[in-house]
């Protein structure tokens, strides 16, 4: 994800995670209970894997990313709807697993639609998704830079219509979400209302999209890094320090997806986060060389 990846001046940057916004303290219970973390990236075959998180030239990049990972940000489901029978052969390289598929709402609905006309898609889309039954996890739609509030009530009305038997959140990325004070705070109000979550977006070069509030008791954190620099591991420490603060407060199920740049140190970071998280390592698999991340 090249979002808001600001590498040329990432030393200079301030990058402490905020206070935590007005909607978490109402929104989280204050009695810490049950609280699952996930870590995932945002797809199994990648190339940068082959020969570094993967055994070079293994054929079931699926099931090798299951054995690392416990879930997975779906880019696929963005650029195309899939067949159920399609979903099928995914879960079934997944199974018996405690694994989660994150599919993105797909680019005709949230980014070639003014989301008053995409019924058909919807229905179509949530068809597809269902397929994956006890592996679905959160859906997540992500609006487009110059999707403003302008259009809110377009927004609104669209996800009053979703099924809440599936756990959705939303990403904004247009600065007037944030800038605009009273904007801000009947999207948090909306959002919880509707029983819908906001990711929160920790990149270098967009700090307002880590705006630190929770409108449902669950977190869905896309955390931008590059990947081999020192600040890397301080910011991950500071993410363990804050989880732990909410989860102590009632903060449930965690998804935590890392979207790093650089290839060439990818696999040694993984590690890193295996190790601030306290994550399990796994068995290697036979004739494996390669460390598992958990």
């Amino acid at each position: 994800m090249d979002f808001g990846a600001l590498w040329q001046s990432y030393d200079q940057l301030d990058l402490s995670l905020p206070a935590d916004a007005w909607p978490t303290t109402a929104v989280l219970s204050g009695v810490a209970g049950d609280s699952v973390l996930r870590i995932g990236t945002s797809g199994w075959s990648r190339k940068e894997y082959a020969g570094t998180l993967y055994t070079k030239g293994i054929k079931d990049t699926l099931a090798e990313y299951s054995r690392l990972f416990n879930c997975v940000e779906l880019n696929a489901t963005h650029y195309k709807i899939y067949s159920p029978d399609d979903i099928r052969k995914w879960t079934d390289k997944t199974k018996g697993r405690d694994f989660r598929f994150c599919p993105k709402v797909p680019q005709s609905i949230s980014h070639h639609s003014t989301l008053l006309n995409a019924g058909t898609e919807t229905a179509a889309f949530l068809e597809s998704i269902r397929a994956f039954e006890t592996q679905l996890g959160p859906v997540f739609l992500q609006l487009s830079e110059h999707f403003s509030p302008v259009r809110k009530l377009n927004l609104y009305k669209y996800l009053e219509l979703l099924p809440r038997d599936i756990r959705f959140y939303v990403e904004v990325r247009h600065p007037d979400w944030f800038e605009k004070t009273a904007e801000r705070e009947e999207f948090f109000r909306t959002l919880h209302q509707l029983g819908i979550g906001v990711v929160m977006t920790d990149t270098p070069g967009r700090r307002d999209c880590l705006h630190m509030a929770h409108t449902i008791p669950h977190l869905f954190l896309r955390f931008v890094t590059k990947g081999g620099h020192p600040l890397d591991v301080t910011r991950l420490h500071a993410w363990k320090e804050r989880l732990d603060a909410w989860k102590a407060q009632g903060l449930q199920d965690i998804y935590f997806f890392l979207h790093v740049h650089d290839g060439v140190h990818e696999a040694d970071f993984y590690q890193v986060v295996r190790k601030v998280f306290g994550l399990p390592e796994l068995s290697p698999q036979p004739q494996q060389t390669q460390m598992s991340l958990f």
